[in-house]
């Protein structure tokens, strides 16, 4: 009797563990599920706040920051540092950093050295210039060295050596010094 007793007693044993991992099992397959179930975190939408943000920047009514899609791209790559031949969010040039940008905002193929970017565009005047222009700057050599691309009210994005991808103004003395020209892309 008594190992009658004692395999009753393993059996009951065992179902009830049995259960308890079942029960235990389910709970985690519904919470792995409801986990499942939840939205995966997208992409900021522009709003205000990226039309608020870059309208304090350029000093400009928030209704002047009409290109959203712009603004958010200048966000998502604020403060990237410099880095010669860098083409990522690692590390970016000023000149693959005007492509990356052209590419993805205007659906234009930009390629080469600032200088041989310079040469695919129409000279324009200051006067002329307009969002999506771009800026071209001589700085320490006799042909084209540094490329940025015109928003608003005077203020360029561009990829610095010191400082990564920023927005300077082309009346600050560096910049006045060393401006060459200004371009729009030819068609």
């Amino acid at each position: 009797m008594s190992i009658f007793k004692n395999k009753i007693s393993i059996f009951c044993f065992t179902l009830l563990l049995s259960s308890c991992l079942l029960s235990t099992s389910c709970r985690s397959n519904k919470e792995i599920a409801k986990a499942d179930n939840k939205p995966e975190k997208e992409k900021p939408v522009p709003s205000r706040k990226i039309e608020k943000k870059y309208a304090e920047l350029l000093n400009v009514p928030e209704s002047d920051i009409s290109n959203t899609r712009l603004y958010s791209f200048i966000d998502e790559w604020y403060g990237v540092p410099y880095k010669y031949g860098g083409k990522n969010k690692n590390g970016i040039d000023c000149s693959n950093f005007t492509s990356t940008l052209y590419k993805d905002i205007y659906n234009k193929n930009l390629s080469g050295s600032s200088s041989s970017i310079f040469k695919q565009c129409k000279a324009i005047s200051k006067k002329e210039l307009r969002e999506g222009d771009l800026v071209f700057f001589k700085i320490e050599k006799n042909e084209v060295s540094h490329i940025g691309v015109y928003l608003q009210n005077n203020k360029f994005v561009h990829a610095t050596t010191k400082k990564g991808v920023m927005i300077d103004d082309l009346d600050e003395a560096y910049y006045k010094k060393y401006f060459y020209k200004a371009g729009r892309l030819a068609n």
